[in-house]
């Protein structure tokens, strides 16, 4: 067959399989069919649904919405109280900000600000990735997430020069441990490195939040973060 027909019967096939989907996205949009709304790509994101193969569309894409976020926000069980918006000579922000007093199942040891993507991952990570992780190695439940703080007008690495961090924006989160709910204390610095149950966890724990947030660094990455697991929900996807 000459490759001007193979090329013709190529277009011909995609141009056909392009005009099927769109065909089907607004038979989706328009409801003229109904599926379910894990499989459904227009249905808002659910917290509390169990994920499925478009989860992690849908975060992305609520983070990128704020009617969105809030709305899939208020899925979740997390409690938290609007900020007015603010700024600082230095260039550092709050936009759309939250005041978090827990999270879905865990308690937080203060309250903290946060963007909306971010307090959005908080509620998926807790539910579906941190909690199982729990669950699973010890049986128990995360009673508590230990922060370090989250927003501060600072740069990257508290560098006296450069970018500034995601830390500026409230737009991440520093955690050094958890408490399960008999009281069991686990610490990413001593933890860590450790051929323990708690070790074990601590390494779900932050292979989880790498499902979740855009930026996971953790005692691998370098020795500012040997203490504890930085996420954020910024621009640079990095799971270390």
């Amino acid at each position: 067959m000459p490759r001007s027909v193979v090329r013709l019967v190529l277009v011909a096939f995609l141009l056909a399989l392009t005009g099927a989907a769109l065909v089907g996205a607004w038979l989706v949009a328009t409801q003229r069919v109904s599926i379910p709304e894990r499989w459904n790509p227009f249905a808002p994101l659910n917290v509390q649904a169990p994920p499925g193969p478009l989860t992690s569309w849908k975060l992305w894409r609520a983070t990128r919405d704020p009617q969105a976020c809030r709305a899939a926000l208020n899925t979740s069980h997390l409690t938290y109280a609007p900020v007015a918006d603010q700024a600082t000579p230095e260039g550092c922000a709050l936009h759309d900000a939250l005041r978090v007093e827990r999270l879905d199942e865990a308690r937080v040891n203060s309250r903290f600000l946060a963007t909306c993507p971010l307090a959005l991952g908080l509620a998926m990570y807790d539910r579906h990735y941190l909690q199982p992780a729990a669950r699973a190695v010890y049986g128990e439940d995360v009673r508590q997430i230990l922060h370090v703080g989250s927003y501060a007008c600072r740069n990257v690495a508290r560098a006296a020069q450069g970018s500034l961090s995601q830390h500026a924006f409230a737009n991440a989160i520093d955690i050094e441990g958890f408490v399960l709910t008999d009281g069991t204390r686990i610490t990413v610095a001593r933890d860590w490195a450790s051929d323990t149950r708690a070790g074990a966890f601590v390494k779900l724990a932050h292979d989880g939040a790498c499902s979740v947030f855009n930026a996971v660094l953790g005692p691998d990455y370098d020795a500012l973060h040997r203490a504890h697991f930085h996420l954020d929900m910024g621009a640079y996807r990095l799971c270390s």
